[in-house]
């Protein structure tokens, strides 16, 4: 993956990308995502990725009916972070949705818009781990094509303005 960012050129502007999941924290990541946006005059990529099990194609119908499921949940997720980041920033975020595997989906959405300078991911402060989307991207962030900002899932809306 060798697409040059184009962020600061004429006619474009920067963004960050934040995975919008079922994880208690990704609030954390919209809030710091959206103050950025608006210290920045950048904006927001929203994505959602659906990972569907390899269907069998006996199933077939049962398999359309589970990605329309999984595809109406995304777009609810969707909707609930927009509006999120929309009443911190007055943004309308762009929004994403993906299927297949997450690492992949993340890079690829990265690569084909030359505008995102950063992904943006919030860390569960819990015992059990940061949360396995973070433990995924971390053992690829040697070779990530864009910087990583991870935010500690426990902080508070005044510390993140603090630091956004």
């Amino acid at each position: 993956m060798t697409t040059q960012r184009r962020s600061y050129e004429a006619g474009h502007k920067p963004k960050c990308l934040v995975i919008v999941d079922d994880t208690a924290e990704w609030d954390r990541a919209v809030y710091y995502a959206s103050r950025w946006a608006i210290r920045v005059g950048g904006g927001v990529v929203m994505l959602r990725i659906i990972e569907i099990e390899d269907q069998n194609q006996q199933w077939l119908g049962v398999a359309d009916i589970m990605r329309a499921e999984a595809e109406e949940a995304a777009n609810e997720a969707l909707d609930r972070a927009s509006g999120r980041a929309n009443g911190i920033a007055a943004i309308t975020p762009e929004r994403v949705i993906r299927e297949g595997d997450p690492t992949e989906q993340i890079l690829d959405v990265i690569d084909k818009d030359v505008d995102i300078t950063t992904l943006v991911l919030a860390a569960n402060p819990g015992a059990e781990g940061p949360g396995p989307l973070v433990t995924l991207i971390a053992e690829a962030a040697g070779s990530f094509p864009i910087p990583l900002t991870i935010v500690p899932g426990d902080l508070s809306d005044a510390d993140i303005d603090a630091l956004s």
